[in-house]
């Protein structure tokens, strides 16, 4: 089958609709670039669409009823949003199921250090990275820092202007013969990725000198106690405090149109932000539904949606229980068929056929930049290990549910058989015996600490998605 260049088939309103939402959806990514920034920002969007915070309605005993548009917010790096539909929730919900986590640098537990003249922070690399490409470009500093009297200092350092930036240092070519020998895997290794944030000395009055009972400490790592003494003027927080701390290294600089005809986003975390707002955006814009709608964006997918914000905590089935109560319909065996019984969209993204690298992909099965949102009938890798692998009368129902919209699709794999591979949310939900199915965008260089995508994909996901929510009922 072939694919279609989604571009050819637009009109003047339907440009105009897709350039409003790419700019909205560049906005979404230089605000949320940490699981904890995207909640923060995903919260003030709904709730002025006149979403209300799950927990506040268990605390005043309020009842549900159709219409009504609610959210739970997990440890501020998951969430799940509801409106409630026609019919019964035993009935089964429409979901909508992306991750904000993406490939990164995380600052360790004990990361100050000195040597050679430089301040650093130690680092670990989160989820699956070609390390080499994150050193000499310029990073920024996102995240928390928890006090011990629980005071919360947000951290965002790089991405205005007038910030600093930070970087990883690399071996200049003219040293590095042996370094170029080494594997690609090798050539940059995990322990070498620790980032530069300081080079000068604090300096110590002369005066004071014999009455400061830390000078000669502070004399000998001049430049760490530098910055010691930055964080503490800045933000009051000490050495210590790093202890409690969540701090993300990301690329600095915000989402960028590309090409000379702009119809390419190139930006940090698309992977898989690009699902997560699309699915956001269309919870909000769908007018009704028989079936309640229903959007978890969460945690840790990138490291196996572990932990008690990933998809494998009991966060998304307790916020269900707590909805089908409000609704006056809970028990457990209503809240089983209500898993059960749903339909979702797994809203991940897909690798991206790239033309300077065809041998790793199977032409015919691989997803194109600007022919739509893809589906993969599965993912995992080789003979399909840790796959979903969805059924037949489920895709059957969804290409009906689609067509009826003309909303624009295809269809993929990650690559060629042998390859590699990768993974989703789509099996974890699946276990509920749900219809469960991976769809989202084409991305090119995923995982790099800048992918790209195609403007009309994101607008295609983002109707593919309303089209699902009010549409879908197996």
């Amino acid at each position: 089958m072939e694919k279609k260049n989604i571009w050819e088939t637009y009109n003047a309103r339907q440009l105009r609709e897709l350039e409003k939402l790419n700019k909205e959806y560049r906005d979404f990514l230089d605000n949320g670039k940490t699981e904890r920034e995207c909640i923060d920002t995903i919260v003030n969007t709904i709730e002025k669409e006149g979403y209300e915070e799950l927990e506040n309605l268990i605390k005043e005993g309020r009842k549900l009823k159709k219409g009504d548009k609610v959210y739970s917010v997990w440890m501020n790096k998951s969430i799940a949003m509801f409106r409630i539909g026609d019919r019964p929730l035993e009935e089964g919900m429409n979901i909508l199921g992306a991750h904000i986590d993406s490939p990164r640098l995380d600052v360790k537990q004990n990361p100050l250090y000195e040597d050679g003249g430089f301040a650093y922070l130690d680092t670990h690399y989160y989820g699956g990275v070609k390390k080499y490409q994150w050193v000499t470009i310029p990073l920024a500093l996102h995240g928390v820092i928890v006090k011990k009297d629980g005071t919360t200092v947000e951290v965002n350092i790089g991405e205005n202007e007038d910030d600093p930036v930070f970087f990883v240092s690399d071996l200049l070519i003219h040293l590095a013969g042996e370094q170029l020998e080494k594997k690609a895997s090798k050539v940059i290794e995990g322990e070498a990725l620790d980032l530069i944030v300081g080079s000068k000395p604090i300096v110590i009055d002369k005066k004071n000198k014999k009455e400061d009972a830390d000078a000669k400490d502070k004399v000998k790592e001049g430049v760490k106690a530098g910055v010691l003494e930055i964080l503490k003027n800045s933000y009051g927080v000490e050495e210590e405090d790093f202890i409690s701390a969540e701090l993300e290294i990301v690329p600095a600089g915000r989402a960028r149109e590309a090409g000379l005809d702009r119809s390419m986003i190139l930006a940090y975390g698309q992977d898989d932000r690009v699902c997560a707002f699309t699915s956001m955006r269309a919870m909000l814009d769908v007018n009704a539904s028989e079936r309640t709608a229903c959007c978890i964006l969460v945690d840790k997918e990138e490291i196996g949606s572990v932990g008690a914000t990933g998809m494998q905590s009991r966060f998304f089935e307790n916020a269900v229980a707590e909805l089908m109560n409000l609704c006056g319909e809970y028990d457990e065996l209503s809240l089983r068929r209500c898993l059960a019984h749903s339909c979702m969209l797994s809203s991940d993204v897909s690798a991206g056929y790239d033309p300077a690298y065809a041998s790793c992909f199977e032409k015919k099965n691989a997803s194109f930049l600007g022919s739509g949102m893809v589906f993969n009938k599965f993912t995992g890798s080789r003979g399909k290990s840790g796959s979903n692998d969805a059924n037949a009368e489920y895709l059957a129902h969804l290409r009906s549910v689609l067509d009826a919209k003309k909303v624009g699709y295809q269809t993929a794999e990650l690559g060629k058989v042998d390859v590699g591979g990768g993974g989703t949310i789509a099996y974890i939900l699946a276990l509920y015996g749900m219809n469960v199915v991976d769809s989202g965008v084409a991305v090119l260089n995923m995982h790099a600490p800048w992918e790209a995508t195609s403007k009309a994909d994101v607008y295609e996901a983002y109707r593919g998605y309303m089209a699902f929510v009010e549409g879908a009922a197996m």
